[in-house]
């Protein structure tokens, strides 16, 4: 059965969401204030790295991102098929740097449990390192190598989505400022800033940063909240960087443009996006730790974007819980490139009633909601 949908934000899980309820035959519209991709999805670093980033333990998000990650091969030649527009995926593995012993062990701790869900990682001494990279600091002593980590070049595969879901008959309208919510609990019915009225039997929510505003509407508590995440960017010229490196400080990633893409500093600034003096510092202070040779380099591009991070940092994907014909997909915090594919086939699987490929309780929606 097919219905009628409207996918609230044209940001990447919007689209994703989009694209996939597209092939599943749903007639699909996405509603977007800006422009597609315009926030966090298009500003993002691109990084496919569950293993270096989640070191803890592994919970249900550990999950989700792991499911989302081995997804990723077949999705991005399905997306590049669909839109026939190339963008750079390049599975060039990363290292989890450390400067000091005593990191070493916890290297090892995340390694024992890691493995049990079938990562390749190896921990790798400094000799192997040189070999690995030749311009990483002398002062890192070790790294967890993964070889199945991977990145995106964001801004081409967001574009790519939005021509993949325009081709697919997706009908995506932008540049409309806001979008109020007349009805929902039943038929949906929403109208824009300028009078255009949209209806539908299903409604995505995939508003990003921007999902708390709707807390009244659904009458659920959604701590979301904007975090602006600044970024920087260094031409490599003769120099060559084989695979992200990420350590404690932050990660760099290299493009097959020839750039060094070096992330983030994280502040509170509500809705801006503007690009600071301090923000840019907090990157450019602790790089040549990592390379030496950024020390007489200067960023040739800077910029931020919105991060919606939630209260607990997980995701809410699911069902409103009085009204299963509207689903959250929002609030992905700095994983929203990641977990793009999975979150689509998520939303998907919600809407035809079919079980989820993965658990989702830990992020339902009305988890905050007393």
């Amino acid at each position: 059965m097919t219905h009628r949908v409207i996918v609230l934000g044209g940001g990447v899980i919007g689209l994703a969401s989009a694209l996939e309820l597209s092939r599943k035959g749903h007639d699909v519209t996405v509603l977007e204030k800006v422009r597609c991709g315009g926030q966090a999805s298009g500003a993002a670093a691109g990084m496919l790295a569950p293993y270096s980033e989640i070191g803890e333990d592994p919970d249900d998000f550990f999950r989700l991102c792991l499911a989302s990650l081995r997804e990723y091969p077949v999705w991005q030649e399905e997306v590049k098929n669909l839109s026939g527009h190339d963008f750079e995926y390049t599975n060039s593995g990363s290292l989890h740097a450390v400067y000091h012993e005593a990191d070493l062990l916890a290297l090892k701790t995340r390694q024992s449990w890691q493995r049990e869900w079938g990562a390749e990682a190896e921990l790798v001494d400094a000799t192997r390192i040189k070999k690995l990279e030749p311009h990483l600091s002398d002062s890192i002593i070790g790294a967890m190598h993964y070889p199945e980590e991977s990145h995106v070049f964001a801004p081409d595969y967001v574009g790519a989505l939005e021509e993949a879901c325009r081709k697919n008959g997706v009908t995506i309208v932008e540049e409309l400022e806001a979008v109020e919510i007349h009805s929902w609990k039943e038929d949906i019915d929403l109208v824009s800033k300028n009078g255009q009225r949209f209806q539908a039997e299903r409604l995505v929510i995939a508003s990003g940063a921007w999902s708390k505003e709707l807390e009244e509407t659904f009458s659920l508590n959604l701590p979301v909240y904007p975090i602006r995440g600044q970024i920087c960017a260094y031409e490599l010229g003769d120099k060559q960087v084989n695979h992200i490196v990420y350590t404690s400080q932050g990660y760099l990633v290299p493009k097959a443009n020839g750039t060094l893409v070096n992330g983030a500093s994280e502040d509170i600034a509500g809705f801006k996006t503007d690009v600071t003096e301090k923000g840019i510092a907090r990157l450019t202070n602790w790089n040549n730790n990592i390379f030496p040779f950024l020390t007489d380099l200067n960023p040739f591009h800077t910029w931020a974007g919105l991060r919606p991070a939630t209260q607990d940092g997980y995701p809410f994907i699911g069902e409103h819980p009085s009204a299963k014909h509207i689903i959250f997909a929002t609030g992905h915090y700095r994983n929203g490139i990641l977990l793009s594919p999975i979150t689509a086939k998520i939303v998907a699987a919600l809407l035809s009633d079919e079980k989820t490929p993965v658990p989702i309780e830990t992020f339902a929606p009305n988890r905050f909601t007393y």
